[in-house]
């Protein structure tokens, strides 16, 4: 593996509170690839990807970006973290309007004016919500409102996007429309994107690679297509089968 196409590197990456909860020996992520991870409620999924955005420490373990340890100076790992993006299940939209809750981070990361509006009207125009670019935000649908923070969290290029069951309780219109974009915005660049999914369907739409987290142990990872039919591990092959029992 070429290390110009590693972005993200976990070693021996250990999270415990008053159990442990994560135990992760290796994991890689490339440069371009969307990640899907399943896994069972209570598994370790939300742990991992707070770990990736440098929101939650490990215990103990190694995090390489781009080939390098993470900086112990604050203000350095600040502006790695801003070239992340993470999107909760919940979302949280400011009492503004639609336009400005997308500009945000394009204006905390000093874009000019028109370059501001060119990406903004942009992306709410793929989205189909250019008549909403004046609405408030807290007034949308729960659809509507996800489309609205992926948007705000795509809007600068983030190296990486981390997404946290991004479509959870929406209705088929909405989650074909975030998957979608999620789709376009990684071929479009070289965008990684890693996404916490409860939906093993959706997984195999969207994702390049698959990983099948279980008891905070990554279980099998590998290429979307083979996870799903010809998976190595038995609990991988009873949950994406839907038997799993736990």
């Amino acid at each position: 593996m070429a290390q110009e196409a590693v972005l993200v590197e976990l070693t021996g990456i250990y999270k415990e509170y008053d159990r442990e909860v994560l135990q992760v020996d290796s994991l890689v992520l490339k440069k371009g690839l969307i990640y899907g991870i399943i896994g069972p409620s209570g598994a370790g999924k939300t742990t991992l990807l707070r770990i990736i955005n440098l929101l939650t420490p490990p215990s103990s373990g190694t995090y390489h970006f781009k080939g390098k340890p993470l900086p112990g100076n604050g203000r350095e790992r600040l502006a790695l973290q801003r070239s992340m993006a993470l999107v909760f299940q919940k979302t949280l939209l400011f009492r503004d309007s639609v336009w400005n809750n997308v500009a945000y981070g394009l204006r905390a990361r000093k874009y000019s004016p028109a370059e501001i509006d060119r990406r903004v009207g942009q992306l709410l125009e793929q989205l189909g919500m250019a008549d909403l670019a004046h609405r408030r935000a807290d007034t949308l649908s729960g659809g509507e409102a996800q489309r609205v923070a992926i948007a705000r969290a795509v809007a600068f290029d983030p190296e990486l996007l981390l997404l946290d069951e991004p479509t959870a309780n929406l209705d088929p219109g909405n989650v074909e429309v975030i998957e979608e974009m999620i789709r376009k915005m990684s071929r479009a660049g070289s965008m990684t994107v890693v996404m916490v999914t409860h939906n093993v369907f959706q997984a195999r739409r969207i994702a390049d690679e698959v990983i099948f987290i279980d008891d905070g142990k990554v279980v099998e990872m590998g290429p979307a297509k083979k996870i799903f039919s010809k998976a190595e591990h038995e609990k991988t092959r009873l949950y994406v089968e839907g038997r799993m029992i736990y």
